[in-house]
């Protein structure tokens, strides 16, 4: 069963907040399998001050943190019941990072999170971004949930 939400139950499962909140929609998550969620890129945010003022461009750091969050809301969503309000996700390594194209201010990241194992308290996922249906970043991304 596929389901959605907003910002305010994304506030719940992640303790991030303005500016490091990286993500403003989940469009879908299939419990223990998959999610697509939003990010709307806006020449607001605070990084585009510095990169760079001439020609702005979303840092590729935080294009993996927000693939890194969204995979940490899709742990918090496998573990179900057994997640408290306390529980965190702490990325504990990022893989095969790739970076195609620029993100700009006004584009719509569509952030991909699958996971590929989740053994114990530690998942493996398979991400990707893309912006207007074309992959603008990748990465197999770990993490650790701490209830």
């Amino acid at each position: 069963m596929s389901e959605s939400f907003g910002i305010e139950k994304i506030k719940k499962l992640l303790p991030h907040r303005y500016p490091m909140l990286l993500v403003d929609r989940v469009e879908s998550i299939v419990r223990g399998e998959k999610i697509v969620a939003i990010k709307n890129v806006t020449i607001n945010e605070e990084f585009f001050n510095g990169h760079f003022p001439a020609k702005p461009v979303m840092p590729g750091v935080l294009i993996v943190e927000a693939m890194a969050q969204v995979s940490g809301i899709l742990a918090l969503d496998t573990m179900g019941d057994d997640v408290t309000e306390n529980a965190l996700v702490y990325f504990l390594s990022i893989e095969n990072a790739k970076f195609r194209k620029p993100v700009e201010p006004g584009d719509t990241l569509e952030i991909h999170s699958t996971i590929l194992t989740n053994k114990a308290s530690i998942c493996k996922f398979e991400c990707e971004a893309l912006v207007k249906g074309k992959k603008v970043a990748e990465a197999t991304i770990c993490a650790k949930v701490v209830i």
